[in-house]
């Protein structure tokens, strides 16, 4: 198969495109490197079954041409990571929501199939856990800068399958829920390779907020491989399915974690909300998949343990030697 990734050179699209290369595939990615990186794909570059562009998905004839020219299109190409949702609101919104226009178009033209990649923040202040896929979304006010991400989601999920209803353009959306492993970068406020980083060089462990919300760490294998199974599955087609872990943990316990297993003398130290990102930041106590449905339909099921994660997300940056 040929296997366009949109965003193929960030922390998942890289992971999916070693996949799909170990199984004999083809793949092109395209990707503006705005949080993306060439040294997550640096390893992939000379294997002649791997194409690379630098460019924008916003960007039309490049985009026409490289769906023309593959079977199946995985659109993960987005404004990711809260601090850079809450300190560049236009950029999140017309990168999302435009991007995924195009992505769209392009591939109603040839009726490529296409996996739209949206978010447990859609999900936003819903208090109906474990959040199922038919379940309402409660997005808090217009006035909260955060939710300007969920919405832009919400809507790209919601032009998706109205592709797959209105043009027959087979569609996918997956809500993807916290994914971790290697590559994954802290710089845009992911929790566990930030609190890694500060733990290996001794530098406080920033925890915001009281520490009590708690999240599930999917590992990066686990949720590729969930990918390319939907891609492959007709029965996947028009619908919603979060792919995630369901082991919950609260982001004090997390901490306290990876103190313990880097042997870190690092403190933990509590950060108000209105200091990390914005006053009045408003977050969800809990956020939990509901696993049943993908797990009905392609057998999904979680094989690496959060200790396991973290040992593998510890060992990476403990190779980076970095600051």
């Amino acid at each position: 198969m040929k296997i366009l990734i949109t965003g193929g050179a960030g922390f998942i699209g890289s992971h999916l495109a070693d996949a799909y290369i170990a199984r004999g595939d083809e793949v092109s990615v395209i990707d503006d490197l705005s949080t993306g990186s060439i040294e997550n794909i640096a390893h992939l570059k000379s294997h002649r079954k791997f194409h690379y562009t630098i460019d924008t998905v916003q960007n039309h004839p490049v985009m026409a041409e490289l769906v023309d020219a593959c079977d199946v299109v995985f659109h993960l190409a987005a404004a990711v990571g809260v601090r850079l949702i809450v300190e560049s609101p236009v950029r999140t919104i017309e990168t999302n929501v435009r991007g995924t226009e195009v992505v769209l178009a392009a591939a109603n033209k040839k009726k490529k199939r296409v996996l739209v990649a949206s978010t447990s923040e859609v999900y936003g202040l819903s208090e109906q856990v474990p959040f199922r896929e038919d379940g309402n979304l409660v997005m808090g006010a217009t006035t909260k800068g955060r939710w300007s991400y969920a919405c832009s989601k919400a809507i790209d999920e919601f032009l998706a399958l109205a592709y797959w209803r209105e043009k027959k353009l087979p569609s996918i959306v997956v809500r993807l829920f916290n994914t971790v492993g290697p590559r994954q970068t802290g710089r845009y406020g992911m929790v566990i390779p930030t609190l890694v980083k500060q733990a290996l060089s001794g530098r406080p462990l920033t925890v915001f907020g009281s520490g009590e919300q708690t999240r599930c760490f999917g590992y990066v294998a686990d949720v590729v491989g969930a990918l390319v199974k939907l891609m492959d599955h007709a029965g996947a087609v028009g619908e919603v399915f979060n792919i995630g872990s369901n082991e919950e943990v609260s982001i004090k316990r997390l901490a306290e974690r990876i103190k313990e297993m880097t042997n870190s003398d690092s403190d933990i130290v509590y950060v108000p909300y209105g200091e990390a990102y914005e006053e009045g930041f408003e977050d969800m106590p809990r956020r939990v998949p509901d696993i049943s449905k993908i797990s009905a339909l392609i057998g999904y099921k979680p094989t690496t343990s959060l200790d396991g994660i973290l040992r593998q997300v510890i060992d990476y940056h403990a190779g980076q030697n970095e600051p």
